[in-house]
């Protein structure tokens, strides 16, 4: 069910259910659906845990979720007089452990709705979470391609540009973003499921501060990227990412580079941040308007 915008201030939040953390803010607040799974039937190889309830870690200023077995993405829908067709995915971070969907999810998803682009939070599974069986390449890859594959088959429903479809991912997730950018596929025509039958080729990628970096190849063609992270991060995002820009630049790949100077791993997003690094979400919507990715409002 659709939450609608409420006239004042609430409730600010996170509570455990088995599909979100939600977040209640004031007045003009876009519209939140509840979680879709990726796989109406359970996702391949996890289909008998389906029932499991997710984990959630909440505190002052965090949400982490956990025991992810039925993926899923979150649509933050802008109104409809904002809306510019520009959608964009988002993985957050956690180490393939946990889901930081505080700072990494859903405060971001409403601050890209309320300035016009769809947001879809994922939930993936999670490679590294104590006794898990997933790994990144078969399972937290599938749930990324998966997601993007939905959200342009049903592009029409939700009044996106199938052809301005991105993912951003955090950390963790800034690694699903990169290697969904690398490997992607234009679907399988004779698929009985209508969502394969698309595109999983994300249309812009931003890393912010992604990990693994190292597994980072680049070829012309690649869709543009942005890059944001902090100068006193681990040497294989704050070098690691250096090294990928001139990749980009020699591969004919547009992209745009972002090192806050003091800012370490983790900034993510917060509404009240006033750092330079803390507004790296305005640096973004300046980069897709001049990409043509983003029609002003």
């Amino acid at each position: 069910m659709i939450r609608h915008s409420l006239p004042t201030l609430l409730l600010l939040s996170c509570w455990v259910t088995t599909i979100s953390c939600n977040v209640l803010i004031a007045a003009n607040k876009p519209e939140s659906a509840d979680a879709i799974k990726l796989w109406p039937n359970g996702a391949p190889g996890s289909e008998t845990r389906k029932q499991e309830p997710e984990k959630v870690d909440e505190g002052p200023g965090k949400c982490n979720v956990s025991n992810v077995h039925d993926p899923s993405i979150t649509p933050f829908l802008p109104a409809p007089d904002k809306a510019t067709g520009t959608a964009i995915i988002i993985a957050p971070g956690g180490g393939h452990r946990v889901l930081c969907l505080g700072h990494e999810g859903d405060s971001l998803a409403e601050w890209f709705a309320e300035h016009g682009i769809a947001a879809f939070v994922l939930r993936y599974r999670l490679a590294r979470e104590e006794g898990s069986t997933y790994t990144v390449d078969d399972h937290a890859m599938a749930d990324t391609r998966r997601a993007l594959r939905m959200v342009r088959a049903r592009a029409k429903e939700w009044k996106i540009h199938p052809d301005r479809i991105g993912i951003l991912g955090f950390s963790a997730g800034g690694e699903l973003a990169a290697l969904s950018a690398m490997q992607s596929d234009n679907g399988k025509p004779d698929s009985v499921d209508a969502i394969e039958r698309v595109s999983c080729r994300p249309d812009f990628q931003v890393l912010i501060y992604p990990g693994s970096s190292s597994r980072f190849t680049v070829a012309a063609g690649m869709p543009p990227a942005f890059i944001a992270l902090g100068a006193k991060d681990r040497d294989d995002i704050a070098l690691g990412m250096a090294d990928l820009y001139l990749k980009y630049k020699a591969a004919g790949v547009p992209a745009e580079l972002h090192i806050y100077s003091n800012a370490g791993h983790g900034f993510g997003f917060r509404p009240d941040s006033k750092t330079a690094a803390g507004l790296w979400p305005q640096r973004l919507t300046e980069w897709l308007v001049d990409s043509e990715l983003l029609e002003k409002k």
